[in-house]
């Protein structure tokens, strides 16, 4: 079994984001769900707490989001996003005709965008892997998970401001 490693274009605003996220999360974080698996378990028979449950839910869920952001974290290649050459890299982001309908979207992490609104697509994600290195004018189709194939024309490679 082979281990494929993912490696994460990022910001270095984005990175201290997250490493900010992760230390609160392996700190406080635990220590908070610790404090409210313990006082749940006090209230008894736990077959039937449903705050006993709850707390080990949202346990779960955070010590998966610790998992995620160390391995990101770890495989990040912090820098300043790539100065756009009209050509779709990680990083940029583009204007595009996807299915006759104009989107402007980001290709990389959705770590990048932070709290912008644009939308972010992998560049391992089926329209990432179809449109990576193509240049402005170019055409192209992927298909979809279910099997669809979708016609995309580039019109517009930027250079990611963070907004």
């Amino acid at each position: 079994m082979t281990t494929e490693i993912t490696v994460t274009w990022l910001t270095q605003e984005a990175h201290d984001r997250l490493a900010a996220e992760l230390d609160t999360l392996s700190t406080v974080g635990r220590v908070e769900i610790a404090k409210k698996i313990e006082s749940a378990r006090e209230e008894g028979d736990l077959k039937e707490n449903s705050g006993y449950h709850a707390a080990k839910d949202e346990q779960g869920k955070m010590e998966a989001r610790i998992r995620t952001l160390v391995l990101l974290l770890r495989n990040a290649e912090v820098g300043h996003a790539p100065e756009s050459r009209g050509v779709v890299e990680p990083g940029t982001v583009i204007t595009a005709t996807i299915a006759g309908d104009e989107t402007r979207f980001l290709i990389g992490s959705r770590e990048i965008a932070g709290d912008s609104d644009l939308d972010v697509f992998s560049e391992q994600s089926p329209l990432g892997t179809a449109i990576i290195g193509l240049a402005v004018g170019a055409t192209t189709s992927y298909v979809t998970p279910t099997g669809k194939e979708i016609a995309v024309e580039i019109f517009l490679v930027e250079t990611w401001t963070g907004n």
